[in-house]
């Protein structure tokens, strides 16, 4: 079984959620059903089966947070920056000019775009361990860039 690793910003996000599956979309859903099950004849009521269709998916995502939030692992900011560990933010510069800056954060909260990466992505378990002066390759459609880690936050 992995870790899942998750900041404390990313654990409230987890929570406001959870509250608002259990305590307005799930009642929201059981109301749909009822008021669709007073309309009769259940096999051809497409607001019924639209609502159960719901309900199967709402309790689904309420069991998949509780897991996460049972079994998390918070990140706790790293106070040592001379090696790369989850939760810290690294910056590299390549060979062609393309400067990177990504944090390291648990597969939950990965989110490239928005400059943070899982430490089982590729790039990210390249990252763990490593410290500034560190070089690496990185693989783009142009082929492969050498890459050097500059700074760690």
């Amino acid at each position: 079984m992995k870790d899942n690793y998750i900041s404390k910003d990313g654990l409230e996000k987890v929570k406001v959620e959870l509250e608002q599956l259990i305590n307005i979309e799930r009642p929201e859903v059981i109301e749909r059903i009822a008021r669709a099950r007073e309309l009769g004849d259940l096999s051809e009521n497409a607001e019924y089966h639209e609502a159960r269709e719901k309900q199967s998916f709402i309790e689904g995502r309420i069991q998949e947070l509780e897991y996460l939030l049972k079994n998390a692992t918070i990140i706790k900011a790293s106070k040592k920056t001379d090696a790369v560990s989850i939760g810290s933010t690294v910056h590299a510069s390549c060979d062609n000019g393309l400067k990177l800056k990504y944090t390291i954060v648990g597969h939950t909260e990965a989110n490239p775009g928005e400059g943070r990466i899982s430490n089982e992505s590729p790039l990210g378990q390249a990252f763990i361990g490593k410290g500034i002066g560190h070089e690496f390759e990185l693989n783009v459609p142009a082929g492969k860039i050498k890459c050097k880690i500059t700074h760690i936050e």
